[in-house]
């Protein structure tokens, strides 16, 4: 693996890359996590055939930090994929997004920003699940700290007040099998964090939120038409199975693998799972 910068979309992007060829496996990763959350994942695309990139999404890492929340609405979150893809000259795409990356790769699909050959996502249900699942207190419980995100400046002080300890306890209290997660690991992320506008940044994704369209009003329904694997940790502490409910309504080719015993972190938890399921689900880089 090695590490690159990319320009995209007037932005410059810390990319980690392996692998080679015509088909690219962009992996997106989530909140508060790096591209170093797919480090089990990139060296098993790598050798099934894919070019691999995993960003650090704008605002994370050493990547571009715009200011101001209006700066991360999901349709430049999404435009930043799409330049990602065209500045890598693949042609064919393969979209891997957990949690927020999850978000991104759902709306890619659903507006066809690209062609698409397959799609994975991690631990983030579509958008009109999600939205119905919303409606209910189970959901609405899990779901607190989306409106406690909205204020200014606390959320900052709170979550980076002794040298990061509330984000350290969040993959703590998040994670089911802790040893997956020792001091090393985690301070990777914390230290990100810790860089100045870093926590604002990755904040203003959940700021930017109630900015987003609807999802009711999202085009052709919010139809995926290209296959989707869903793998999901079944014991996720923010996002209840019930908003795995009906996604078959829009998307017809879906295959979902639950693995039961694992958290929200379910591609750093379980990477030996997860991969297996990959690697029996993807055809390989080589294959159209």
């Amino acid at each position: 693996m090695a590490v690159r910068a990319v320009d995209a979309n007037g932005l410059s992007f810390e990319v980690v890359e392996a692998g080679a060829g015509d088909h690219l496996a962009l992996c997106l990763h989530g909140y508060p996590e790096l591209a170093f959350s797919w480090r089990h994942q990139i060296p098993l695309l790598a050798a099934m055939g894919y070019r691999v990139w995993a960003p650090n999404q704008r605002g994370y890492g050493a990547s571009s930090r715009p200011e101001g929340v209006d700066a991360y609405r999901i349709d430049r979150l999404v435009a930043d994929v799409a330049a990602l893809f065209d500045a890598s000259g693949a042609k064919t795409l393969t979209l891997i997004g957990h949690d927020w990356g999850g978000v991104i790769a759902w709306s890619f699909a659903i507006h066809r920003i690209r062609p698409l050959d397959r799609m994975v996502i991690m631990n983030m249900p579509h958008p009109r699940c999600f939205a119905r699942a919303l409606r209910f207190w189970p959901q609405q419980r899990r779901s607190w700290y989306l409106q406690a995100y909205q204020t200014p400046e606390l959320p900052e002080r709170m979550l980076l007040s002794n040298e990061g300890a509330a984000l350290r306890r969040m993959f703590a209290r998040r994670a089911v099998d802790l040893s997956k997660f020792p001091d090393e690991i985690v301070d990777v992320y914390v230290r990100a964090a810790l860089q100045p506008g870093a926590m604002t940044a990755m904040l203003n994704w959940y700021r930017a939120a109630p900015l987003n369209p609807r999802p009711r009003w999202l085009p052709n329904g919010g139809s995926v038409d290209v296959p989707t694997l869903i793998i999901w940790g079944d014991e996720d502490s923010a996002l209840g199975l019930e908003t795995l409910e009906r996604t078959d309504e829009f998307v017809p080719d879906l295959t979902i693998r639950h693995l039961p015993g694992v958290s929200h972190w379910v591609q750093q938890e379980a990477p030996e799972a997860v991969n297996a399921i990959l690697r029996e689900w993807m055809p390989g880089g080589a294959a159209r």
